[in-house]
């Protein structure tokens, strides 16, 4: 255990975290926001191998071990590795959060059965299965589940329907998974809203979506990041519930 003057002991020291998709963008502040509470984290990435690298070596430097493992969490099987990997290199297993996602524009009218499927496998059925490995690992010891949702979970885009599904499907997915592992695991889930727009989104189009925005801005990655930290150090008695990060976009 890493030494800590009176006073100075982190919330989450002692604790290990796996985050998928935690090499790049919104998972990597959430993989730093852990780091800072004091956990170890493990790093889940499929092709950012060069970035899962920097990303331990900086989480190094504050301090925490840290380990970046190659999955496909689309695949049941590599899902599974994917925690035995973390348990084998840091230990244990005490807080999961399903970060990773795909997302891209779909028009009802051209989207193909594999776009379709490649979305759900990502968003939903991976969540599914990285819990249920992550679950099993945890043991009687217990520990924290934290899916990553999103505010087009409850709001309809014309352009992006097999996402929304995905996404609703992450809201009740933790529900349903925050039933059946109670009282030893909570599971809770963030949901952002409009944080880090696409490569080569038009400036103009971004500042007119911010206007829309309750709060006048786009979300930061540290927002997300701040609410994973707060599910993973909250009092266990807070189970299945959804927190909007969207600067109220929700509530429209």
């Amino acid at each position: 255990m890493r030494p800590h003057g009176p006073g100075q002991v982190k919330k989450l020291t002692g604790k290990v975290a796996l985050v998928t998709g935690g090499a790049v963008r919104v998972g990597l502040e959430i993989a730093r926001a852990l780091a800072d509470a004091g956990a170890d984290v493990a790093v889940g990435y499929r092709r950012s191998a060069a970035e899962a690298r920097a990303a331990v070596r900086e989480l190094e430097a504050r301090g925490v071990r840290a380990a970046a493992l190659r999955a496909d969490v689309a695949r049941p099987r590599e899902a599974r590795a994917l925690v035995r990997g973390t348990v084998t290199r840091l230990g244990r297993l005490d807080i999961l959060v399903n970060n990773a996602a795909l997302f891209f524009r779909t028009p009802v009218l051209t989207t193909t059965p594999a776009q379709f499927d490649r979305l759900l496998a990502i968003n939903l059925r991976a969540p599914f299965f990285v819990s249920q490995a992550a679950a099993r690992a945890m043991g009687r010891r217990g520990g924290r589940i934290i899916n990553i949702a999103d505010v087009g979970a409850v709001r309809a885009w014309a352009g992006y329907v097999p996402y929304g599904i995905s996404k609703a499907g992450v809201v009740m997915l933790t529900r349903g998974l925050a039933a059946a592992l109670a009282p030893r695991i909570q599971v809770n889930a963030v949901a952002p809203g409009v944080v880090l727009l696409p490569e080569g989104f038009p400036r103009e189009s971004g500042r007119r979506l911010a206007a829309r925005i309750p709060m006048g801005r786009h979300g930061r990655p540290a927002d997300v990041a701040q609410a994973v930290r707060f599910f993973a150090t909250c009092s266990d008695y807070i189970t299945g519930q959804v927190l909007f990060v969207d600067g109220g976009m929700s509530v429209l």
